[in-house]
């Protein structure tokens, strides 16, 4: 339950981070700056989806507020739900900075929370012990 708890806060942080200078003005200013370079790879581009980087980085911000909340707060099957969406939203940020040719470092942090958050998944669906 820690993992899940500290997992899903620290995703609301992130989320938060995209949608207001109040926590970090510089690293505001630093989201905004890459999500021009990240809409232009955005992945939903082969499906005819081409977001403005500004709507971008409010939707992934929302997206990571809100299942962060919910994956460290809310009933079980919210945390599944939330665990999917930011695992689906990890994916996209490795493919993005993988497309952008950035430095395995780069990839490291999005690599290790969707490592954390199928662990999480996993470690759910384990049978119970007797």
């Amino acid at each position: 339950a820690a993992l899940r708890v500290l997992l899903g806060l620290f995703f609301l942080l992130t989320g938060v981070a995209k949608l207001s200078d109040q926590l970090s003005a510089d690293l505001h200013r630093h989201m905004k700056s890459q999500f021009v370079r990240f809409a232009e790879v955005c992945p939903l581009k082969e499906f005819g989806f081409a977001p403005e980087p500004g709507q971008y980085l409010e939707a992934v911000g929302w997206a990571e507020a809100v299942a962060g909340l919910l994956l460290a707060f809310g009933p079980q099957l919210l945390q599944e739900i939330s665990n999917f969406v930011l695992s689906v939203i990890m994916i996209g940020a490795i493919y993005t900075l993988l497309v952008l040719r950035e430095t395995l470092a780069m990839c490291a942090p999005a690599t290790l929370c969707l490592g954390l958050l199928l662990l999480l998944n996993i470690r759910g669906h384990a049978a119970p012990t007797k």
